[in-house]
């Protein structure tokens, strides 16, 4: 089976490198990989004790960002790597200042998986959510590396749990622990015999309450909601399929006096040229900046760059999450943090904080323009919308504290840290 692993990764390379003769994302993914092993020796030199700590993409960069900053605070004599699969994570993290290395995951053939791990010696490797990677992880298990997946997530019909399932159990099994988001999958582990696991919930919910007790006001926000006031909807991470569902609301009866602040997901120059004519006038773009008159005449405030979003809720009375209609929503925690009753599209049952939002009546899902409309009216209710606002509140209040779960057992499993 890890022959045919070792097959797949090579066919999965293979196709990266064709694909990036055509696309910019693939060929990036291939460029910072290219003679990894002279550019990593050069670049960096182990020292000190170092904690290797890795993430598919900046989302769960993101995920387990709370666990790498407050391991560089108890522990600030470590050296910290970190390591992307994806593009879209090096390339905004490739200066993160919290780590001492920042590289490229090298692809997870067995020679690849021996000489990194020769040259980078980790004394312990923490691992987040998704990240399966079969070499690294037996090779890691093999030198007796303390190795930790954090806010895991698992589902009945993930390959693990099915009768041909034995090699991706032995993978399971190269952990020292795994830390889980909720109970259901604790079970599932249990019933495949795994016992080294605990259920420590979310990282990023502690990442997302410390964001909100801390965020620097936005000067072109106050400029735009006046004082004391809130924008009605921030609409954030949108594709086109929200704002197809959301732009017909900003003429109807009983919103068209409203402020809205719209981020779309990717703020390019395309999608804007298609945005921009279909709002309703006056509106403005961001970078019109906090002096402008358009801002503070604008109905609609585009947010035309990003890095912005997490910042922005604080001022908005409710707000809707994009992605519901494609591959999967985005961020609802960081609203939540605010105590915004969020909104977003059908597609949202693997992303276990939407679901228990929804169950707590802090979240609800639209599949039209008109249930968007009944919800938004309903919110406008001063009853309706504080018991939302509590509900979503509440979640974050009650799952909080993963972050020290994981830095407790850490420190447990290295007792010499």
């Amino acid at each position: 089976m890890l022959f045919i692993y070792e097959l797949g990764i090579w066919l999965l390379t293979g196709a990266i490198r064709l694909a990036a003769l055509f696309h910019p994302k693939a060929k990036k993914w291939v460029t910072g990989r290219r003679q990894w092993r002279s550019r990593y020796r050069s670049a960096f030199q182990k020292n000190k004790r170092l904690l290797w700590i890795h993430a598919a993409s900046l989302g769960e960069f993101e995920q387990g960002r709370p666990v790498l900053e407050a391991f560089r605070e108890q522990f600030p004599d470590w050296q910290i790597v970190l390591t992307f699969f994806s593009p879209s994570g090096y390339e905004i993290r490739k200066i993160y200042s919290g780590a001492d290395f920042v590289a490229y995951l090298p692809a997870d053939t067995h020679r690849n998986a021996r000489d990194f791990l020769d040259w980078l010696q980790p004394d312990a490797a923490i691992f987040i959510k998704y990240e399966f990677w079969a070499n690294y992880l037996f090779e890691l298990k093999k030198r007796g590396t303390p190795t930790l997946l954090v806010s895991a997530l698992f589902r009945q019909k993930q390959v693990f749990f099915r009768p041909y399932g034995h090699f991706w159990r032995r993978v399971l099994g190269c952990f020292s622990h795994i830390f889980v988001q909720n109970e259901t999958s604790a079970a599932l582990l249990r019933q495949i015999g795994i016992r080294n696991m605990s259920r420590a919930g979310d990282t990023r919910v502690d990442r997302v309450l410390k964001l909100s007790a801390s965020v620097p006001e936005n000067a072109t926000l106050q400029a735009f909601v006046p004082a004391g006031e809130k924008a009605a909807l921030i609409v954030g991470s949108s594709w086109p399929a929200d704002e197809a569902l959301l732009l017909p609301l900003l003429d109807a009866p009983g919103f068209a006096q409203q402020k809205w602040v719209i981020a779309p997901h990717e703020p390019a120059a395309r999608h804007l040229a298609q945005l921009l004519p279909r709002l309703p006038q006056p509106f403005a773009r961001y970078s019109d900046g906090a002096a402008s008159h358009a801002i503070h005449a604008a109905r609609v405030l585009v947010i035309d760059n990003i890095g912005l979003l997490n910042t922005l809720y604080r001022y908005g009375r409710v707000a809707y999450i994009g992605g519901g209609f494609g591959k999967g929503i985005h961020n609802t925690l960081e609203p939540a943090a605010y105590g915004l009753p969020v909104l977003f599209g059908p597609r949202f049952e693997k992303f276990e904080e939407a679901r228990q939002l929804v169950a707590r009546g802090g979240a609800f899902v639209v599949r039209h323009t008109e249930e968007c409309k009944a919800i938004l009216a309903r919110l406008q209710d001063e009853t309706e919308y504080q018991r939302a606002s509590q509900a979503a509140r509440q979640y974050l209040e009650d799952n909080r504290g993963a972050t020290d779960k994981i830095m407790t057992h850490l420190s447990r499993l290295c007792p010499d840290l």
